[in-house]
Parts: structure tokens; C-alpha cells; sequence
């Protein structure tokens, strides 16, 4: 069974928020609010994290995964980021928008597009999500809680509980976070393309 975290949106509880840390530095597989929608995330060296999300939400091998990162310092240290491009993220961030990259040497191979070696990243505009992210001291590997054949994402933690008792180790609940997963822009290569629009505004990459 899944552990259950009620955490205050705009105080996180800092026992709370340890515990949930702690969780994820041990394996743990968690669903947690982000400022678009929920989402799966575990630590980026955990392949069993990797596998369960693959089959949570059967994903083949071409997927992007996201890493979540506290801040653009940490950010750059999974991709490359040029003197364009820094400007193009540093303004969009933080916020509901996911980067495709070239990915570093510190991005484990698994989790780079196969043939690109690019990865997706982004930092959260939200309250609970950041505490994690400090509390945790590295990036989430994530992936939008989204389940195969439904048209829109998890958004209560009740009913993450419910549904996914035993596909996860913990849900953490801060109240509705909405249905619109992040915007997601590609400047892997040299060009800007806006791959998904979601949450976050498009007018600046159009």
C-alpha cells in the first residue's frame, strides 16, 4: 500500500517533507503535484523507478522523461545549455514548461531519447515540489501522471490512492493542481519547436 502524505500547499510540513525525501533517496516510487498537473518521480539512478513508470503508463523506450530540477543551476548540470538558449530558458523559468535538450554525461543513458541523447527538463513553479526538491539536494525523474487510454491526467491524490495503491510508494497530496501538463519546447536543435502546448503561454517561442 501506498504511504499517504497530506502536505499544506503553501507550508509543507517539514517532517513531511523529510519523509518523502528520505523515501526517494531508499527507491521509492512517488505521485506528487507539480505547478501543471501530477506526476510520477523517483530518484535518476533508480532503473526499478524507471521500469515501474514504463509500465505504469506504457511507455516505450522513445519516451522523454523529465528531470525536475530545484534551480538553473542544477538544471545545467544535466544539459547543454548555450548562450541562446540559456537566455530562452532562464526567462520561461520557473514555471509549466518542459526543455528538450542535449543531455550531459550525468543523464544515465536510459533515460536519453535513444538516438537524439537529448532528455527533458524543468523547474516547478510550486511550493511543495521545490521543498521536495531541497529537502531531496537532486533532480526528480519524472513523467506526467497520465494513464494509458484516458485523455487527461490524475488530479486528486485521493484518487491517485485509489487507483495506484500498489503501482506506487507514496502519493503526496497538496490539494488540485489542474489537468494541463507543462508546455514543451525542443532546442535540441538549433531551431525552436514547440512540441506539446500545455500550461505554460507559447506567444514568446512562436
Amino acid at each position: 500500500m501506498a504511504k499517504y502524505y497530506d502536505v499544506h500547499p503553501e507550508n509543507p510540513q517539514p517532517r513531511a517533507v523529510a519523509q518523502i525525501a528520505d523515501s526517494l533517496r531508499s527507491g521509492a516510487l512517488i505521485a506528487y503535484p507539480t505547478d501543471s498537473c501530477y506526476a510520477l518521480g523517483c530518484r535518476i539512478g533508480s532503473r526499478d523507478g524507471v521500469d515501474r513508470i514504463r509500465s505504469i503508463r506504457r511507455l516505450d523506450d522513445r519516451h522523454h522523461f523529465t528531470l525536475v530540477c530545484q534551480d538553473f543551476a542544477q538544471l545545467g548540470q544535466f544539459v547543454r545549455v548555450d548562450k541562446d538558449v540559456f537566455r530562452t530558458v532562464k526567462a520561461s523559468t520557473p514555471g509549466s514548461y518542459t526543455f528538450i535538450l542535449p543531455a550531459t554525461k550525468e543523464v544515465p543513458r536510459a533515460l536519453m531519447h535513444p538516438k537524439k541523447k537529448t532528455v527533458g527538463v524543468r523547474i516547478p513553479d510550486h511550493v511543495v515540489t521545490q521543498a521536495i526538491l531541497a529537502e531531496l539536494g537532486e533532480p526528480l525523474l519524472s513523467s506526467t501522471l497520465l494513464l494509458p487510454d484516458e485523455d487527461e491526467p490524475l488530479t486528486q491524490g485521493w484518487e491517485i490512492k485509489d487507483r495506484l495503491d500498489h503501482a506506487v510508494d507514496a502519493v503526496v497530496d497538496s490539494g488540485d493542481c489542474g489537468t494541463e501538463p507543462t508546455t514543451v519546447i525542443d532546442l535540441s536543435g538549433g531551431d525552436v519547436e514547440i512540441v506539446r502546448r500545455g500550461a505554460g503561454d507559447t506567444d514568446r517561442f512562436e
